[in-house]
């Protein structure tokens, strides 16, 4: 999300989360005159989307934002995670998921991490637009609940009904429910909160 109008439409329709992505290189990305604008519901958890950004942009960001969360979408390691922990942010990792992801590694980040967010393994750090095989994720040991991301959008949502004895916690829906990148559609962001 990154223009107000749009998220003032969104937010009337009480979402859970709302993101806001700080990488420079993502069509999505908030831009230098970014605000959020007041009066957002103190019911929506805003989450900064970062990539292998500094802890200090990290910190600042979350600061002036007044962000709830940071997404880590990046290749941060373990420590870079703590040290964002031991500073009071809380963290959302991310890992980009195929056919060759090994779930182990996600072990190694339960301490230092809120919630996981498996996504889908692309060119793109983001925004792939295409979900990976969601049956990939009874490999994970469920040790903390996880957002799904990846090409979800109103034809596909009622297939997460496969995966709903899993530690699901949030779906994260994006290029799916784009007009174009940056703008939500909110019809089709209603049918999927309808649906779900």
């Amino acid at each position: 999300m990154r223009e107000a109008d749009n998220i003032r439409d969104v937010a009337a329709l009480n979402p859970d989360y709302m993101g806001f992505i700080f990488y420079e290189h993502s069509p999505r990305h908030v831009g230098s005159d970014f605000i959020i604008p007041e009066k957002l519901p103190p019911t929506i958890e805003r989450v900064g989307v970062f990539v292998n950004h500094s802890i200090s942009f990290v910190r600042e960001a979350m600061d002036t934002y007044q962000l709830d969360y940071a997404q880590l979408h990046g290749d941060e390691s373990v420590l870079y995670c703590s040290e964002l922990k031991a500073n009071g942010i809380s963290i959302i990792k991310v890992f980009r998921v195929d056919e060759d992801f090994d779930f182990s590694i996600t072990e190694q980040f339960e301490r230092v991490a809120d919630f996981f967010l498996f996504d889908t393994k692309g060119k793109l750090y983001g925004g792939n637009a295409k979900p990976f095989d969601w049956n990939l994720l009874n490999q994970y040991n469920q040790a903390l609940p996880f957002f799904l991301s990846g090409g979800i959008h109103p034809e596909n949502v009622q297939e997460l009904k496969n995966i709903a004895s899993l530690n699901l916690h949030a779906v994260d829906v994006n290029s799916g429910v784009e007009d174009h990148p940056g703008l939500k559609n909110v019809s089709k962001i209603s049918e999927i909160i309808n649906q779900l």
